[in-house]
C-alpha cells in the first residue's frame, strides 16, 4: 500500500498536540494519561531512548526489507496496534477506522473485550485477520463464551490479559468523572460543547458502547449500570489454573500480555503459550515498576528461543521500534500513537499515522545498513 502522510503532521507528538485540541479533555486526558505521578508513563519513553545502535555504512547494503513472520503470517511491518479500551470515547469508530486501516496494511489489529465495536464487526473488516484480548472474566460460562465467539469470528490470536489485577490509580479520570458514559457535570458539557466535530461525530455514530459485552446483558441496562456491570463480571487477576483452560479450549495461538518478569516467561512457557508480550500497560498500571525496554531485554535473552517475544508501551516513533527490535523483541505494539491519529485526523489518521511509522523505520534501517528485522540485534551498542 502506498504510504502517504500529511505532511503537516510528521511526528506523534503533532498528532498529539492536534488530538488535544480536538477530543474534550476527559477523553484526552484518560488516553494520555498514566497512573499516580506518571513517572513510569514517562520512564517507558524516556528508557527506549536511550538505547543507541551503530551504524555500519561501509557495509555492502543490497537494501531493507521490513517484512516480518509471525505465527505463520508474513506482516508488512514489525508493530500492530495495541488492544485500547474505550476507543470510541476518544473518537467516534475509532475501533473500525484501525482496523481496516491495519488490514490494508497487513499489520495486525488488536481488539479489547472493553473497546466500542464487536468482535464481529472487527472480523467482518479484516476477514478475519483481527487478533482478540481478553479480559478474564468471573464466570466460566462467560469466559468460554466470548473464546467461542472470537473462535468463530476466525481470529488467529487470543491475547489474555495478566497485568490487570486491579484497576490503576489514575487522579486525571477521578478528577474528570470518567465512567461510561463520563459523569456530565457543567465542566464535561462545556468541554464537550467545545470540541464540535467530536460532538457531532459522536451523534452521528451513536453514544459509545461496550459491544462485546451487550450480548450479555440486559437489553434495558443503561450505560452507568453497564459500567457496574462490567465491574463486578470481570477479574483480571490471572494464575495458571486459569489459564489453563483457555489453553485447552483455544486451538490457535495465544500470547500473554503484561508480563514484567523472567519468572512470569518461564511459567507462560511451561503453559504451552506461544508469545508474550512486555508490557506495563502503557504505564497505567504500576507507577513504581521497570519501564518496559529493560525486562524485554532480559526475557529475550533467557527465553527467546523458546518463545515469541514482543513488546509495547513507550514506542512513539520509527526510531524507537527500531531501538526495541534491537533490544530483543521480535514484534511491536503500540496504542496511544494510533489513538492520537485517528482523534487528529478522523477517518485519515490510522492509514497516515502507520504510514508514518513505517517511513520512519524504513529510514533507520537504511540509514543503518539493517537489511531485515531479525538483523536489529547486530546493531544494538552494548
Amino acid at each position: 500500500m502506498k504510504l502517504e502522510y500529511n505532511p503537516k503532521y510528521p511526528s506523534i507528538e503533532d498528532l498529539r498536540a492536534k488530538a488535544k485540541k480536538r477530543i474534550p479533555k476527559f477523553a484526552f486526558e484518560y488516553l494520555d494519561g498514566g497512573c499516580n505521578e506518571d513517572v513510569n508513563l514517562h520512564k517507558n519513553t524516556a528508557e527506549i531512548r536511550a538505547v543507541e545502535l551503530l551504524p555500519s555504512y561501509l557495509s555492502k547494503h543490497s537494501g531493507s526489507n521490513m517484512k516480518t513472520e509471525l505465527f505463520g503470517h508474513t506482516y508488512d511491518a514489525p508493530f500492530g496496534i495495541a488492544p485500547v479500551g474505550l476507543q470510541g470515547l476518544m473518537w467516534p469508530n475509532s475501533p473500525e477506522i484501525l482496523a481496516k486501516s491495519a488490514f490494508e496494511h497487513n499489520i495486525p489489529f488488536v481488539l479489547s473485550t472493553v473497546s466500542t465495536s464487536s468482535i464481529e464487526r472487527i472480523s467482518e473488516i479484516t476477514e478475519g485477520q483481527a487478533w482478540f484480548q481478553l479480559y478474564h472474566p468471573t464466570e466460566n460460562s462467560l469466559r468460554d463464551a466470548i473464546i467461542k465467539r472470537a473462535e468463530a469470528a476466525e481470529c488467529p490470536v487470543l491475547v489474555i490479559l495478566c497485568d490487570v489485577p486491579t484497576f490503576g490509580f489514575r487522579p486525571r479520570d477521578i478528577r474528570n468523572g470518567l465512567a461510561m458514559p463520563p459523569r456530565m457535570t457543567f465542566e464535561n458539557i462545556i468541554r464537550v460543547l467545545g470540541k464540535p466535530k467530536w460532538a457531532m461525530e459522536t451523534l452521528r455514530h451513536g453514544q459509545p458502547n461496550f459491544e462485546v459485552l451487550k450480548p450479555y446483558m440486559d437489553k434495558n441496562m443503561d450505560l452507568k449500570q453497564l459500567g457496574q456491570f462490567m465491574d463486578q463480571t470481570f477479574s483480571g487477576r490471572l494464575n495458571e489454573e486459569k489459564i489453563k483452560p483457555i489453553r485447552d479450549m483455544w486451538k490457535g495461538k495465544i500470547v500473554l500480555k503484561g508480563v514484567a518478569t523472567e519468572a512470569d516467561t518461564a511459567k507462560a512457557i511451561k503453559l504451552g503459550l506461544d508469545g508474550v508480550i512486555v508490557s506495563n500497560h502503557g504505564g497505567r498500571q504500576l507507577d513504581a515498576g521497570e519501564s518496559t525496554i529493560k525486562p524485554l531485554t532480559r526475557i529475550s535473552k533467557a527465553y527467546g528461543n523458546q518463545i515469541k517475544v514482543m513488546m509495547d508501551s513507550g514506542m512513539r516513533s520509527g526510531p524507537d521500534i527500531a531501538r526495541s527490535l534491537a533490544s530483543g523483541a521480535e514484534f511491536t505494539f503500540m496504542g496511544r500513537p494510533f489513538m492520537y491519529g485517528v482523534s487528529a485526523l478522523g477517518n485519515k489518521g490510522a492509514h497516515h499515522t502507520i504510514s508514518l511509522l513505517r517511513v520512519q523505520l524504513q529510514q533507520v534501517m537504511e540509514q543503518i545498513c539493517c537489511e531485515s528485522i531479525t538483523d536489529f540485534p547486530k546493531f544494538l551498542k552494548h
